[in-house]
């Protein structure tokens, strides 16, 4: 498959401290803490020489903002396991010093929406936290499921700190809130509804669909507007029109063009045109019509 990166990134300093494509799908996300309140410039001097030996696919710094270390289409070196890091997306994220490690508010919501665009990039509509190393290790996802793992899990270590520990459900749940808005907004998009156009000053019913926040409308329904509706099959082009046309009227022997709308197979002439075929005055008066 194709990878791609986060266009939540806001910084971009790619460390040599990778695994060069890789073997296995993206199916799990690993954050970790970093044990400092870094900005993404920090973050990304952290993991540039190849003396530091580790790196991270994401670091989310003390503002929030996002830095991009190791593309996904790379393994990060940051789990103490090789086989975790060439499937898992790894976020470094900036925290207290000291237990429980803890994050600011900026970047657990932004690990919330980073973790949920990872997840629709890789095509995946569920996020899991099983909570147990060996239930977890052994799980096969299914192909729409992402599943969190932890660094302690690999090697004894306090990462990612027990601030998130225990926020683990909540950071799945706040994802797969994400993820099946998304889904309902989609299912939503596909369905056909009423709609109506006024023009004219007239109001007509038409069916509609709603996709990305726009409305499109059945073209057929053009016609009851009093406009032509065709299909060029040459040019694979729809025709549109409403254009007045001259039709011919014969009054006491005599041809008189008169102008005319053909609307759902009828013409509907000028009634001041006719009037003077007749003969006649026309005039508008309180909602009418009137021909003297």
């Amino acid at each position: 498959m194709g990878y791609t990166n986060s266009p939540l990134v806001d910084y971009t300093r790619i460390s040599p401290n990778r695994y060069v494509n890789r073997k296995h799908t993206i199916d799990r996300i690993t954050p970790h803490c970093i044990v400092g309140q870094w900005t993404v410039e920090q973050i990304g001097n952290c993991f540039a020489p190849t003396s530091k030996g580790a790196s991270c696919n994401y670091g989310i710094a003390k503002d929030g903002k996002v830095a991009l270390i190791v593309e996904e289409k790379d393994g990060s070196w940051c789990s103490s396991s090789e086989s975790n890091d060439r499937r898992a997306v790894t976020i470094e994220c900036a925290s207290d010093t000291t237990h429980p490690y803890a994050f600011r508010t900026e970047v657990y919501e932004k690990l919330i929406k980073l973790c949920a665009d990872i997840c629709k990039r890789n095509g995946k509509t569920k996020l899991l936290w099983l909570g147990d190393k060996t239930q977890t290790l052994n799980y096969a996802p299914k192909s729409n499921e992402m599943v969190l793992t932890v660094h302690r899990w690999f090697k004894t270590k306090a990462c990612p700190g027990d601030w998130l520990m225990a926020r683990m459900g909540d950071l799945a749940s706040k994802v797969n809130a994400l993820l099946n808005t998304d889904e309902a907004k989609k299912e939503d998009d596909e369905v056909v509804s009423e709609g109506k156009i006024i023009t004219n000053g007239k109001e007509y019913k038409c069916d509609r669909i709603l996709k990305n926040d726009e409305n499109f409308v059945k073209i057929g329904n053009f016609r009851n507007m009093g406009f032509n509706v065709g299909y060029n099959a040459n040019t694979k082009a729809f025709t549109l029109d409403n254009k007045v046309n001259d039709i011919t009227v014969n009054f006491d022997g005599q041809d008189k063009p008169v102008r005319a709308v053909n609307i759902g197979g009828y013409n509907y002439i000028s009634a001041r045109d006719l009037a003077a075929v007749i003969g006649k005055t026309i005039d508008f008066k309180d909602g009418k019509i009137v021909i003297e």
